[in-house]
């Protein structure tokens, strides 16, 4: 085309250039509009798809099903909600003891789940859960998304001699306890989200919606 354009506009050698006559000039136009009207089509190729959400799209915000069986008390595990991980951990009788000691609670910035949209209502217990054996929390860290590290462990050389075990970020110090509570004087401004979530069974919960009907 540009090739067909540049022979309408030429001129003999030697001669001055000279405007084209009316027939040329509609030719111009139009093969400018339709390579225009081409361009703009191809750029808004991808604005247009980009307004139609994919199936994977759709998909992330669904609710999302776990089955404990076989996990045992005292470990965890993860699985992937909206991108992000989920931590459904079984928690032993001693775990649940520290939760709700008063020493413990004392180290907690918002020890009784104050910030209310960290949690869905029906978790702002010592808990932060529907069944107080099993703690549901996104690990997502509030102060910067990392994520945390696991560490049940009580009283650790690298942490201190203060740690209950909870949740421990490594990029910035922050610190949380076995219900996702976050200590005082750390990083993180808030607890861990709980997720809205429901137990359709003794041991399968379902992650995203709870039994209202609300999502997260």
């Amino acid at each position: 085309m540009d090739e067909a354009v540049n022979n309408l506009t030429s001129t003999e050698p030697g001669k001055p250039d000279t405007a084209p006559d009316p027939a040329r000039r509609k030719i111009l136009v139009a093969a400018t509009g339709i390579a225009g009207g081409a361009a703009l089509t191809a750029a808004s190729i991808p604005f247009i798809a980009s307004m139609t959400p994919s199936e994977r799209a759709r998909a992330a915000g669904a609710p999302v099903s776990a089955d404990t069986i076989g996990l045992e008390p005292g470990t965890q595990l993860t699985v992937e909600w909206r991108g992000v991980p989920v931590w459904i951990l079984r928690r032993t009788e001693a775990m649940l003891k520290v939760l709700d000691d008063p020493r413990h609670l004392a180290k907690l910035a918002d020890p009784g789940s104050d910030v209310k949209n960290q949690q869905p209502t029906y978790a702002r217990n010592a808990y932060r859960s529907v069944n107080p054996e099993y703690l549901v929390v996104v690990g997502i860290c509030t102060h910067l998304g990392c994520v945390p590290t696991s560490r049940p462990d009580v009283s650790p050389a690298d942490i201190g001699a203060d740690w209950d075990g909870g949740y421990f970020c490594p990029c910035h110090g922050s610190k949380f306890d076995l219900a996702g509570r976050v200590w005082r004087n750390v990083p993180a401004p808030t607890n861990l989200v709980i997720p809205a979530h429901h137990y359709v069974s003794e041991t399968k919960i379902v992650i995203g919606r709870d039994t209202e009907g609300a999502a997260s």
